[in-house]
């Protein structure tokens, strides 16, 4: 006969330790804003380092004010370039809360693409869905993302959705793209295909959500760097194991942080900052920003060197 007492201790236990595991990913870590710095050897042999902050996926309600405090708190940084890879967006009256938050950081060179809940609100979902990725997709209603994209042009921030742009900031030549939310399928790669500037210092390249087709495209026309967010680094993860699911293309091993795409191409996923409201935690997946140091590559391994040697070579004396 089996213990019953014992098999009602360890079921209690159980319990116990899953309510803990709820209450600190409910309440504590998704609170828990961090910043994570990171340095990137992208820019060309020569050129000034510069400063990146990249924001993504606050995924704000109008009552967060512990995660709109620390949001306001990272003008502090002083970077040279704001880079907001969409998903800032989780309620109708959320705009000024996103204003608002940013506070300084709008009067700094800023660059945005829009993700999914920028133009529709969040909806209720089965969370083994997203271990589908051809799962059906449910919208919510749509979000005032026209007044949010208002309110950052007016204040200087660049749309890049299907734009190609040359921007100088902080003494570096920066060729910058974008692209609407490929999780969406709203991406149109052809409206900004083409070799990147081959002169500029740094060749970047936004989009919120990193579906490897767009990845590619970007990495064919030679951009030195792409930055996503979208997949909140997983989210719930597991010790030893990481994330469970990317809600993207990319494999578990890119669902945040820096990796290389292709044979030269840097990619960097943002965790984000928020949730969904029906999914309120984070679980050893903290809520973070990222300050990138974009540094000259080593000579020896930019691409663009390499390139222009081999074409001397091919030209004729």
């Amino acid at each position: 006969m089996p213990d019953v007492s014992a098999l009602r201790r360890v079921a209690v236990g159980a319990a116990g330790a899953s309510a803990l595991g709820l209450g600190y990913a409910t309440l504590i870590e998704r609170n828990a804003f961090t910043l994570r710095e990171v340095t990137v050897p992208v820019l060309a042999p020569g050129a000034s380092t510069l400063r990146v902050l990249q924001i993504s996926d606050f995924h704000m309600m109008p009552n967060q004010r512990l995660k709109q405090n620390w949001l306001r708190e990272l003008d502090s940084l002083d970077p040279d370039l704001v880079v907001d890879t969409g998903d800032n967006l989780s309620h109708p009256r959320s705009v000024p809360a996103v204003v608002q938050a940013l506070g300084g950081l709008l009067a700094r060179p800023g660059l945005f693409v829009f993700g999914s809940n920028d133009y529709f609100g969040p909806v209720p979902k089965n969370p083994f869905a997203y271990f589908d990725k051809d799962h059906d997709r449910v919208y919510g209603p749509p979000l005032p993302w026209g007044d949010l994209r208002a309110a950052f042009t007016e204040r200087g921030w660049h749309d890049m959705t299907h734009v190609r742009r040359d921007i100088e900031v902080g003494g570096v030549r920066i060729a910058v793209a974008g692209v609407d939310d490929p999780h969406l399928e709203r991406d149109r790669y052809e409206t900004i295909a083409g070799p990147a500037d081959p002169t500029a210092d740094l060749r970047l390249g936004l989009t919120h959500s990193p579906e490897p087709r767009v990845l590619d495209r970007f990495a064919a026309d030679n951009y030195d760097l792409v930055l996503a967010g979208h997949t909140h680094g997983g989210q719930l993860c597991l010790p030893f194991v990481g994330a469970l699911v990317t809600n993207c293309g990319i494999d578990r091993s890119r669902v945040k942080g820096p990796s290389r795409w292709g044979s030269h191409m840097q990619l960097h996923v943002s965790a984000g900052l928020g949730t969904s409201p029906f999914v309120p935690a984070r679980f050893f997946c903290r809520p973070e920003a990222t300050l990138l140091t974009l540094v000259p590559a080593p000579r020896e391994t930019n691409h663009r060197t390499l390139d222009a040697a081999a074409e001397s070579a091919r030209s004729p004396r």
